[in-house]
């Protein structure tokens, strides 16, 4: 009985350790698929919104510079999906091979299980009678021998119960594995069709992309003379801002004057502004979008045009490219510095938190006065919809103080 017991035990812990391993395992990539999944999904979703925001834009029949960032845009989030499910279709894979891994370790213990019963099957039959088992219990020499045979005996029988459960629980276990198997077989199936799809859109996408940029490419006159006015547009605003700090320096220096204080070229922060400069600072990477859907279609910084050769744009912003209709919201607590028309290209307000300005550009009404104290997400006006090129675009800057312009989106949270 102790060789049996020995082995059973040894059978016990090799089938823990082995289920540990097997559905531990399960556990890690169940979450790095669901991971991948919801990665997946809200690749999809922004692929959507860039695709509704192309749609507006392809009702004028005249292509535009903003149509080909779109169009960028699109490719690139849709080469982020193929990537995606390249990763899924990986980690399927390999869960597809630890299963046939695990079926097969799973079919050798039930064959040795079946075998081992068998035998004690074999052995009971033959020793089946009352008698034969009274007379091995009689034939002790002691009563101490006769008590550990009966025990033995009782112990036996317990043993082929649990052997018989034994078979059971891991017949059911590799059934399961079998029908999870199958399932990620047909997971795996519809992921390499997803894929193929999407590889087909690419390629639409990129023979799209080729057109509008060769049609682009004969309208260069027109082009320079966007850029020209996007050149000046950017330089009035630059002024009007700096302007605005200068209007705020100058009350502060009269204050400094009067109180007996040097002249000062910093914005000097109350205690109250000072929090709140650093609750502005300590959010970084962590505000919010200025408008709830959108896509940046022109970086921070200087940057080669994206038609015109040896031509860069220099941004002092980012430029987001939003639905018909789009809400402005503050990005952060503050005040309401300045609100000021430009002609031709709309309306901005440049609001102050603290050390911190944030310009919201390309407006068409204002819903906030100058005075006015302004919470995170409040919508403080629409964004301007161009007729002409059936473009709605909000750009969006980010100063410290007079002269430090920051880019937005080191300060926005992530889409990816």
């Amino acid at each position: 009985m102790s060789s049996l017991s020995i082995k059973n035990s040894s059978r016990i812990l090799l089938a823990v350790v082995w289920m540990w391993a097997l559905f531990g395992s399960g556990d890690a990539f169940a979450q790095k698929r669901k991971d991948l999944e919801k990665k997946r999904q809200q690749a999809l979703q922004e692929i959507e919104e860039t695709k509704k925001q192309l749609a507006e834009i392809k009702v004028n029949k005249n292509h535009s510079l903003t149509q080909l960032l779109m169009l960028n845009k699109k490719i690139a989030q849709r080469e982020e999906l193929i990537g995606v499910i390249n990763s899924e279709i990986r980690e399927l894979n390999k869960e597809i091979a630890e299963n046939n891994s695990s079926i097969k370790g799973l079919q050798n213990d039930l064959a040795k299980l079946k075998a081992e019963y068998a035998k004690m099957i074999y052995y009971a039959y033959k020793n089946q009678d009352a008698y034969n088992r009274l007379m091995f219990v009689f034939a002790s020499k002691d009563f101490e021998q006769a008590f550990m045979r009966l025990k033995y005996l009782q112990q036996y029988n317990v043993y082929r119960k649990k052997q018989a459960d034994q078979i059971l629980e891991t017949k059911k276990k590799l059934d399961e594995r079998v029908a999870q198997l199958e399932a990620k077989k047909s997971d795996q199936r519809q992921l390499l069709t997803s894929e193929q799809s999407e590889k087909q859109n690419l390629a639409s996408e990129k023979k799209e992309k080729e057109q509008v940029f060769s049609d682009l490419k004969t309208q260069e006159s027109k082009l320079k003379k966007d850029l020209e006015k996007k050149k000046k547009d950017a330089e009035k605003l630059q002024k009007a801002i700096q302007k605005v700090i200068q209007d705020e320096l100058d009350k502060l220096n009269v204050e400094q004057k009067n109180t007996g204080k040097p002249k000062t070229d910093r914005l000097v922060l109350t205690p109250e502004a000072k929090e709140l400069s650093n609750s502005f600072a300590s959010n970084k990477n962590k505000l919010p979008w200025p408008v709830i859907k959108g896509d940046i279609v022109e970086h921070f910084g200087v940057h080669p045009h994206p038609v015109m050769q040896n031509v860069d744009v220099n941004n002092n912003g980012i430029d987001i490219a939003t639905i018909k209709g789009a809400m402005a919201r503050a990005v952060f607590d503050g005040e309401v510095k300045a609100v000021v028309s430009i002609p031709g290209s709309g309306q901005f307000i440049l609001v102050r938190h603290g050390e911190y300005l944030t310009v919201y550009s390309n407006l068409k009404e204002i819903y906030v006065n100058v005075g006015d104290k302004v919470k995170t997400k409040q919508n403080i006006g629409s964004v301007l919809f161009d007729e002409e090129d059936s473009k709605t675009i909000l750009h969006f800057e980010i100063w410290k103080g007079k002269d430090n312009k920051l880019d937005p989106e080191s300060w926005i949270t992530p889409r990816n």
